[in-house]
């Protein structure tokens, strides 16, 4: 049961509490100065933890103070140098004065402390939160006040291209696992004050950390606004990727199209958040969701606006072509052969009937057969580790493909069918928008088995009608094309030049509608100056 929680909304910040059953216990507890008071909480509710540690020494030598942290989570050389050996040592200074408790307090935080990350809390679980974090409590007796210090320091891998999204021309770097070297990713490229980041924390148990990120002066406040109340929505105990968030605030739980775009690149964040979308990223995963989705970018790659648009809008044509390709050659070929073989021509139904004399299927179930077992072998390919799984696909291509034919198991040229539909399947540059294509296959080859060419126009008459009533977010599916938008048309089948995209697509509800400025577009038009033509220059030099 999922139910609403309330959350504190603010300009730079968004927290949301999450149930946490140990915690909530202790809610109202607060540090009363008792030191090993303290001590005995805070054992209790961690309990024997062979990476916890306590550690006891005397403030300026002579008031008692412990520390918490775990140490497979801090920089222990920060810990050393700019909070342990400072607060053991009077400041240079203060050498020579009385520290007095009404005193130590102050002094500790703003004179003691070599750390920006430090404050005062009194309130029991936010100390405990924060030890679960990878940060680090001081407690000194007497003090009803303890130090959260900010020392987290967990191992990361390098950034990479990601693995996910090759291209050949455009940036190199990925998302990694950790949330402030993402945002980091983003404000690197996007170095405008009107960004936003919106932070709340979502798990019982996980406590993960999920970052909002728009831009404010371009996005909707009313998207904003439906983001942050469909994942406050949310009540799991545990996230550990971006795609457990996916599942939740998406509109239509049920559709085979995914309505929520993932990505690893920075880039392509950045490209969204400037048309008007939102963009969710969580700690501990390198896929950050973009919404709303809409069709058109399942078949986008980031080179489309890197290269020249007419070469990509050729490219992207062919991208769509191989699209429908892998939807509807199947069942195409399967209602061909079994109700209307009169379509192909003479010659070729004669090599095509050759092929077939000995296969003990029909062509339904033939095609099925091999369909499944193209699956099987793709998902085995990508199970296996990559020095096997190449060897495994070539294998299974050439020799299984080869028996299957030499056994009388399928004909030649089903086996080529299914070869051309898996080859046009991978030209759609999204994963899951592949998926879900490979999935609707099934249903159009059984109903091309039933009903022949009437079942594939019924088939695709559905899911066109499903396309229509889908939502992301509010916005239909199949923006811009349906309800139609001339802005948003000019990148939908081809790739316009950006002179003609002065306007952003007004699907989205923005605020800001004007991309290049009008000045922009008119001297574009103006015929460049051929600076070292011959010509001209020789007309000068004389």
């Amino acid at each position: 049961m999922f139910f609403l929680k309330r959350f504190k909304k603010s300009k730079k910040q968004m927290s949301i509490h999450v149930s946490d059953q140990v915690l909530d216990q202790h809610q109202s507890a607060r540090i009363d100065g008792n030191l090993e008071r303290t001590i005995d909480l805070i054992k209790s509710l961690l309990g024997m933890n062979d990476d916890f540690v306590m550690r006891r020494f005397n403030v300026f030598g002579k008031f008692p103070a412990v520390m918490f942290y775990y140490s497979n989570m801090i920089d222990q050389a920060l810990i050393n140098l700019d909070i342990l050996k400072p607060f053991m040592y009077l400041p240079h200074h203060l050498e020579g004065k009385t520290i007095e408790y009404s005193q130590l307090k102050d002094v500790l935080l703003y004179d003691s402390l070599y750390h920006s990350e430090g404050k005062l809390e009194s309130q029991f679980t936010k100390l405990i939160e924060g030890l679960l974090r990878g940060e680090t409590v001081v407690a000194v007796e007497g003090l009803e006040e303890a130090f959260l210090i900010g020392t987290r320091n967990i191992e990361k891998r390098a950034i990479d291209q990601p693995a996910t999204e090759q291209l050949i021309r455009g940036p190199r770097d990925g998302f990694i696992e950790l949330l402030g070297t993402n945002i980091a990713l983003l404000r690197y490229r996007l170095q405008a004050t009107e960004f936003r980041v919106q932070t709340m924390q979502l798990g019982r148990r996980t406590k993960s950390k999920v970052a909002i990120c728009y831009m404010e002066d371009i996005t909707s406040p009313d998207l904003v606004e439906e983001v942050n109340k469909r994942l406050s929505n949310i009540d799991i105990e545990a996230v550990l990727d971006s795609g457990y968030l996916e599942q939740f605030i998406e509109d239509n739980h049920l559709s085979p199209f995914p309505q929520v775009q993932y990505t690893e690149r920075p880039d392509k964040v950045v490209a969204n958040l400037l048309e008007g979308r939102v963009a969710i990223l969580v700690d501990g995963s390198p896929l950050a969701l973009v919404v709303p989705t809409i069709f058109n970018q399942f078949y986008q790659t980031v080179e489309d606006y890197t290269e020249r648009f007419l070469l990509m809008s050729a490219i992207r044509l062919a991208r769509l072509v191989a699209l429908i390709f892998s939807l509807i050659f199947p069942a195409l070929y399967v209602a061909i052969i079994s109700f209307n073989p009169e379509l192909i021509p003479t010659e070729f139904a004669v090599a095509v009937a050759g092929g077939r004399a000995g296969v003990p299927f029909p062509a339904i179930i033939e095609v099925l057969l091999i369909e499944i077992s193209m699956e099987v072998l793709r998902e085995a390919t990508i199970r296996l580790p990559q020095q096997v799984g190449g060897a495994l696909s070539i294998v299974g291509v050439l020799v299984i493909g080869q028996a299957a034919v030499a056994a009388g198991f399928a004909s030649p040229i089903t086996i080529v069918i299914i070869a051309l539909t898996t080859i046009g399947s991978f030209a759609t540059p999204a994963y899951n928008a592949a998926l879900a294509l490979r999935l609707l296959r099934f249903p159009l080859i059984i109903l091309a088995g039933i009903f022949g060419l009437y079942g594939i126009m019924i088939g695709l008459i559905l899911i066109v009608n499903h396309l229509l009533s889908l939502k992301s977010f509010g916005v239909p599916y199949l923006s811009p094309l349906v309800p139609g938008n001339y802005e948003g048309m000019k990148d939908l089948i081809i790739r316009s030049p950006f002179w003609w995209m002065k306007k952003r697509p007004m699907f989205l509800n923005i605020l800001d509608k004007t991309r290049l400025d009008d000045s922009m577009v008119e001297q574009l038009k103006e015929p460049p100056g051929n600076v070292l033509d011959p010509l001209k220059f020789n007309e000068r030099k004389e």
